[in-house]
Formats: structure tokens, sequence, C-alpha cells
């Protein structure tokens, strides 16, 4: 999947779990799971952010069984989160690899650039 692709299937895949009781369209990985409680986020309010969520760095496939990027996108209350989002594109899904709050020491305040 190219990289301009990336983003739209990650909109569409978390815009089509909201009404997916079984949350099909979203898999997290354990090591997810535990940054999202570490940071006392809900899961819902994780995946509601994903639907409007921009590429900001693009992973090379080389390495790694799926293509994956980080992706910034914005909570309820206005925070920013990341997630290392991977695109299973056959069977019509997204991998969480991980989530988590970013720091004003790693990051420039438009949470896009590392410092």
């Amino acid at each position: 999947m190219g990289v301009l692709a990336k983003r739209p299937f990650i909109r569409q895949k978390a815009q089509e779990n909201q009404p997916d009781r079984f949350g099909r369209h979203i898999l997290w990985s354990r090591h997810a799971i535990a940054e999202a409680i570490n940071d006392n986020l809900s899961r819902s309010e994780i995946e509601l952010a994903l639907i409007t969520t921009e590429m900001v760095e693009d992973y090379p496939t080389s390495h790694r069984p799926l293509p994956d990027c980080l992706v910034l996108g914005y909570l309820h209350d206005g925070r920013p989160i990341h997630a290392v989002v991977a695109i299973d594109e056959a069977n019509d899904r997204i991998f969480l690899v991980t989530v988590y709050l970013p720091s004003e020491e790693k990051w420039h305040d438009d949470w896009r650039r590392r410092k």
C-alpha cells in the first residue's frame, strides 16, 4: 500500500469500527492496550481520534510483516495522541501496535516533528 493510501484506509477503518460492536476493523496489540491503560486512555476515545488522524512518519516495510506508520490524532479534550498503525489490507482492518501521548521533550509543539 502506498503512502498516500494509508491515511484514508486508517480513517475508513476507524469510521467503520465505530458502529461495529465486535470491533472487527481495529485490532489491538497487548503493548497498545498496556500503553493506553498507563496513560489512562479509553479504547473508544483512541479509536475515535483515528477517524481524523494524519500520518507523521511512514516506516519501511523491509523488516515488518505489514506496512505501518506513525499517526497523529487528537482526543476529545484536545490532547494529541500518537499511534503506530499497521495496515492489514488483506483482512480489511488496521492493527494498533502502540499508542501514547507524545511528550514535549521529544516532539516539537506541532507533534509532527521529533526533536
